[in-house]
């Protein structure tokens, strides 16, 4: 049994009368000890909202969380508050996004570490103040005992998420969440971040969900991959299998939009087209259709399915929600110029929203090598 195993995960907010709003739409993984797996995918993809959800913090008026979490066989989403508290810091904790406005401003550093050792540990005084000098030290704050009396905003932008992870690992959690922990530093500190990470997950055996729209993150440090869009899971695989071929036309997309040190000089990029208001209902099809290169009338036949993908038994799962997968590896791969298989639908057609009929259009012209 995995550590964390999240099934059908639905996460919906209301809105102004009827109307509501579905931010994560039948999510599902599952997260193993000293395992590390990334949840990717762009901005508005339902990434934060997942993990909120999982730690109990989405808000509790005007949303509705529907679907498992179960951490160690114990669903999250049904637990009482106060015994979801009591697992957040010693069994779960999460690192966010934005350390400036996760910490409190008005409050000393070693007092927001120490309020944690003396809720979880029951350590307080001297000994409280010691573990947290150790803590902050640990993670490569510099002359911690100092650090321990400033505030937020007189320590750096990185020295801040490391307080973050200091917290976070203050009482060597089972099962870590880190919410873009990068997105707000500069490369160098990104690196030292991210190593320090990885050795935490090492040392301890901790389980790091990663949440990242960063594919250089992913390359680096997880080892399972799901890209999330329009708040679904459309391709899991693990990290070499998804980087050496993307099967998901948004995945192969992402990664092939990348800019690489090897291409020819003065080469454009080849960003995904489009935004990510534009999609349509996954009850209709496809939500990425209207960005897809790859897209035939299939794509509006109904809700694909998260399924397996060909190959042999003895290689690592590969799931993709796609009627039309890309079959090529990323580094040769070309846009196809004939429909697929058994549809008379030119590919490269855009789709129209929904509730539109469809439309043949002509191919698109050749891309550039």
């Amino acid at each position: 049994m995995p550590l964390l195993s999240v099934d059908e995960l639905k996460v919906t907010f209301a809105g102004r009368g009827q109307r509501e709003t579905t931010a994560v739409s039948g999510v599902s993984f599952g997260v193993d000890e000293g395992q590390v797996v990334g949840l990717v995918g762009e901005s508005g993809c339902g990434k934060s909202v997942t993990s909120l959800a999982l730690m109990g913090l989405l808000p509790k008026k005007g949303v509705r969380v529907e679907g498992r979490a179960e951490f160690r066989g114990t669903d999250l989403l049904t637990l009482r508050p106060s015994a979801l508290r009591d697992l957040r810091g010693t069994q779960l904790a999460m690192i966010f996004q934005d350390p400036l406005s996760s910490l409190n401003p008005v409050v000393p550093i070693g007092v927001q570490v120490t309020e944690i050792l003396a809720r979880h540990r029951g350590m307080r005084g001297q000994a409280a103040r010691k573990e947290a000098a150790s803590l902050l030290d640990r993670v490569g704050i510099p002359d911690p005992t100092r650090r321990l009396k400033e505030y937020p905003h007189q320590l750096s932008g990185g020295m801040r998420q490391r307080a973050l992870i200091a917290m976070a690992v203050a009482c060597a959690p089972r099962l870590l969440i880190a919410d873009e922990p990068t997105t707000a530093l500069d490369v160098t500190i990104q690196a030292q971040i991210l190593e320090l990470l990885k050795e935490l997950v090492d040392q301890q055996g901790t389980a790091l969900l990663m949440i990242t729209h960063d594919l250089g993150v992913v390359a680096g440090l997880c080892d399972e991959v799901n890209v999330l869009y329009a708040g679904k899971v459309v391709e899991s695989a693990d990290r070499r299998t998804l980087f050496a071929a993307p099967a998901h036309p948004y995945a192969h997309g992402l990664l092939g939009s990348i800019p690489r040190l090897d291409a020819p000089r003065g080469e454009p990029l080849n960003p995904v087209r489009g935004s990510i208001n534009d999609q349509i209902a996954w009850a209709d099809g496809c939500a990425f259709a209207p960005r897809c290169d790859f897209y035939t009338l299939e794509c509006l036949s109904g809700p694909p399915g998260l399924g397996p993908l060909d190959g042999a038994d003895d290689q690592p799962a590969h799931h993709a929600r796609c009627v039309n997968p890309v079959r090529e590896p990323l580094a040769v791969a070309t846009l196809p110029e004939s429909p697929a298989s058994g549809s008379d639908q030119p590919v490269g057609a855009a789709p129209p929203k929904s509730g539109q009929p469809v439309e043949a259009a002509p191919p698109k012209g050749e891309t550039s090598e």
